[in-house]
């Protein structure tokens, strides 16, 4: 079979170009969720560059449905392309754990050993007791990367395994403790 015979055949019409626009839009979907991932983090050079190549990937999936407008094949693998992307998308942006979280820790328990534990790893915290529902409560903030939130949540279970805890995205950190554990600490008590 010649070059010119394999794209004129049905298989390359209905498996090799609907597999091509499936890869493509699991590309530039997955380069879309990190690009808004990005946006919302402020990343202001890194956000309109993906954008760039999102955009480009995009044109190539849509000229080859174009192409093809007759083949219901490339719809579906359009659509699934899409969906596939968004779960890829998702995970490696989980994956990639960008980002700083606050955690806000809440127990009703005496929360020395929790609070002496998170300081021995290096994470800062603020401390404070509180009036809660129903009883007295401690209260502990700590800001920290998010790459370094299980080792954290480790620490709350190993501590206090029923403290409550809420976990919220902080754009923007200026100045304080700094958790020691990552390595793209930047404040540290006393500099």
């Amino acid at each position: 079979m010649t070059l010119n015979e394999f794209y004129n055949s049905g298989w390359f019409t209905y498996a090799v170009i609907p597999l091509m626009i499936f890869f493509a839009r699991i590309c530039d979907v997955t380069v879309g969720t990190i690009r808004i991932v990005m946006v919302s983090k402020g990343h202001k050079i890194f956000a309109p560059v993906l954008g760039f190549f999102e955009v480009i990937i995009w044109l190539l999936a849509m000229s080859k449905i174009v192409q093809n407008l007759d083949n219901w094949v490339c719809y579906v693998a359009y659509g699934a392309g899409f969906a596939t992307g968004n779960y890829v998308g998702l995970w490696l942006e989980e994956k990639l754990a960008m980002g700083i979280m606050q955690i806000q820790i809440i127990t009703s328990r005496d929360a020395s050993e929790l609070i002496n534990n998170l300081k021995k790893h290096g994470f800062g915290i603020t401390y404070l007791e509180a009036n809660g529902a129903i009883e007295q409560v401690a209260v502990i903030y700590s800001i920290v990367n998010r790459s370094e939130l299980p080792q954290l949540i480790e620490l709350i279970k190993a501590s206090n395994p029923n403290a409550f805890y809420s976990i919220g995205e902080v754009k923007f950190v200026n100045k304080g403790v700094y958790s020691s554990v990552s390595k793209w600490s930047r404040w540290r008590k006393g500099k």
